[in-house]
């Protein structure tokens, strides 16, 4: 840790209230912790406060500043209102936003304490993890993201003009149910230059404006041409089968699109693209932040910045936010917060004083007197499921009383197979691994053949895991959308991994 020596003891503020130049001066202090003794690296900040009704209007656009107009944002932001106004839920205290300038939302009602632990909570803590994180190096580009959800509002307003609201939700509603498989997650692009991608739809449409004659519209319509004599199969291979991107294999090969159909496809396709990698670092990116603000106001009250009533203030929210509820209210997941800074603040602990068991578990780390080093990597190199399979200590399962269940469909009663011992603390670790699994948060389903040659009929496969098919009634309502955006009919079917059998067939007209 590098040792910043300051002069500068004045207190930030007293009591409760705020302005914007309480605003500055906490921010400059946090700042001041954040770079010069914790080292972090961040995109520039851009802090805005809004009030609770915008905050809501935030939740409904999945925090995005800027968004196309869709019927179940309205939907939601209503749902979250009533909810709000009747005291059946809380709102967040700050939205962050992975995009360059982060843009960091926070909500009037704060106090002045609330808002110095949200600027180092999501300005410094938040900011810091997605700068660094390897995953969102890899697959997004904060500088574009804002510019490419303004051309996107102003695309889908244009289409919206041109060819009717309902058309226009049409396409949006099958684009949606189907964003889940709208990812290149083993193959293919990653990180999408969507300056150019707003640049190719502008030329294209520019292209279509240059070259639009009315006359073509006084033609009579032919026909449909019959189906192909002979060649499916050499058809079919040109689709690039199998393909796991179902909205872009629709995108480039769905019959009867239209190209304005394509872009929007295309709009829904890339923003889920970019958002891919949050869900699988989730744990790990608020126990980053948590980490961060709890770090940054205890430096501030030792350094006599803030006030003892303000550092109990920031303990209280802190405790709020970290606390795990029982089985019996929450269910088996852990609250991410509580994991991610209880795996964080155990990091610090190892790097500066181990026990005997801590080095014969971590002997990288152990007693390396290097804490900020060790979790800054951690940041940069681990996801959620990674990171728990390489830093969960035995104190901390401990800490949580994990322990293991065997659910065996043939026996009346469950077994506990993994306990506080060697053999079942790694076999704890790998078990709580494999529920962060990214490949367990999205169903693999398969686009794997065409009949362009007779039907057009359209053929995907589930690999399905152990026991686990789709929802029937889900499936065929997700399928008549998919049908819709192909033009004919689908089929999917569920396959055993293991033994290659169909266990289950669903289709749509």
């Amino acid at each position: 840790m590098t040792a910043i020596i300051t002069t500068n003891t004045k207190r930030l503020y007293t009591g409760t209230d705020w302005n914007f130049q309480t605003l500055r001066d906490c921010y400059d202090a946090i700042e001041e912790i954040a770079v010069g003794e914790l080292g972090l690296e961040t995109y520039p900040n851009r802090i805005e406060i809004i009030t609770s009704e915008q905050m809501l209007d935030v939740y409904t656009s999945h925090g995005m500043p800027l968004i196309y107009p869709h019927w179940s944002f309205g939907k939601r932001f209503i749902g979250h209102e009533n909810a709000y106004r009747r005291g059946l839920m809380g709102l967040a205290y700050e939205v962050v936003i992975n995009s360059s300038p982060c843009i960091s939302y926070l909500m009037e009602e704060n106090t002045v304490t609330m808002q110095a632990l949200v600027i180092a909570h999501a300005a410094f803590g938040h900011n810091h993890f997605f700068r660094n994180n390897r995953l969102f190096r890899e697959w997004t580009d904060p500088s574009q993201i804002l510019d490419y959800l303004e051309f996107a509002r102003g695309y889908i307003a244009r289409c919206e003009q041109e060819h009717g609201v309902r058309a226009v939700e049409r396409i949006l509603d099958a684009a949606h149910a189907l964003q889940g498989q709208g990812v290149n997650r083993h193959s293919g692009m990653r990180r999408v230059d969507l300056n150019a991608e707003r640049e190719r739809a502008r030329e294209r449409r520019q292209h279509e404006d240059r070259t639009f004659n009315d006359l073509w519209r006084t033609l009579p319509e032919r026909e449909e041409a019959a189906p192909l004599r002979g060649g499916g199969d050499r058809a079919e291979s040109g689709l690039g089968l199998p393909e796991e991107n179902i909205l872009y294999f629709l995108e480039k090969h769905a019959p009867k699109l239209a190209p304005w159909e394509r872009e929007i496809i295309r709009i829904v396709r890339l923003i889920a693209q970019y958002f891919y990698p949050q869900p699988q670092v989730k744990m790990m990116n608020e126990g980053c932040a948590t980490w961060v603000h709890d770090t940054i106001m205890r430096r501030l009250h030792e350094t006599g910045r803030i006030d003892d009533a303000a550092f109990l203030e920031t303990i209280h929210s802190t405790s709020n936010v970290i606390a795990q509820f029982d089985f019996e209210q929450v269910g088996p997941n852990f609250n991410p917060y509580a994991l991610g800074f209880a795996m964080m603040t155990d990091i610090a602990r190892i790097c500066t004083d181990p026990t005997d068991e801590d080095r014969e578990w971590f002997p990288d780390i152990a007693g390396n007197g290097d804490p900020l080093g060790t979790l800054r990597y951690a940041w940069a190199e681990f996801r959620d499921e990674s990171f728990i399979q390489q830093y969960l200590s035995p104190a901390v399962m401990r800490r949580y009383r994990m322990f293991r269940l065997l659910d065996d469909s043939t026996k009346p009663y469950l077994l506990v197979d993994a306990i506080h011992n060697e053999d079942g603390y790694r076999a704890i670790r790998r078990s709580l691994a494999s529920t962060y699994d990214p490949g367990l948060q999205a169903e693999e389903i398969d686009v794997v053949g065409a009949d362009l040659a007779g039907t057009r009929t359209l053929r995907l496969e589930h690999r399905t895991r152990p026991g686990q098919l789709l929802q029937p009634d889900d499936a065929r309502r997700t399928l008549a959308h998919l049908a819709d955006l192909w033009g004919y009919g689908v089929v999917l079917k569920e396959i055993d991994t293991q033994t290659d059998r169909v266990l289950f067939t669903h289709s749509a007209p």
